[in-house]
């Protein structure tokens, strides 16, 4: 693992200790609709094209460990719920995009795989921990943020996708 990618890790773990999960900057607050493209490089899905639907917004990279334990939970939601209008969207970090192809291809994703180039669209959610996941409503509002990925707390989170899926 290269120096970059452990201090990156290093930093990640930190901020699950110091940040509290349950200050949620964005909770309540409209999602920021920012521009991200498909790993070919083309527009990936408009915010528009969203509208009326749950997603649930994943930001991963290659070097998370927990991003290998978040995927099988991603694709089996998306399997499950996306005929009752969840949307499962992950938001590529890594600056070397083979590094999140060659991840896809040990940890094939059943849901949309997007990238944010400039890290903008990181930057206006504020992210601050590997994987950070944020759950929209079907009015574009963020009803719940969550950092770090840890199995025991899958369930727990998912009744909350389930409880926003039934309003």
């Amino acid at each position: 693992m290269s120096r970059i990618k452990l201090i990156a890790l290093v930093a990640g773990f930190a901020s699950l200790i110091f940040f509290n999960p349950a200050n949620a900057d964005l909770t309540g607050q409209p999602a920021p609709q920012c521009q991200l493209a498909t790993m070919q490089g083309n527009p990936a899905v408009s915010w528009q094209e969203l509208e009326g639907k749950v997603v649930y917004l994943d930001f991963w990279a290659s070097w998370c460990v927990p991003c290998r334990q978040s995927f099988p939970f991603m694709s089996k939601m998306q399997r499950e719920l996306k005929a009752q209008g969840l949307e499962v969207i992950a938001v590529n970090l890594d600056e070397n995009l083979q590094d999140a192809e060659d991840f896809l291809a040990r940890n094939p994703a059943q849901f949309s795989v997007v990238v944010d180039v400039n890290q903008q669209c990181a930057q206006q959610y504020a992210v601050k921990a590997m994987p950070s996941s944020y759950l929209i409503d079907r009015n574009g509002i963020v009803r719940k943020v969550h950092l770090g990925f840890r199995s025991g707390e899958a369930l727990e989170f998912r009744k909350a996708v389930e409880q926003v899926l039934m309003e």
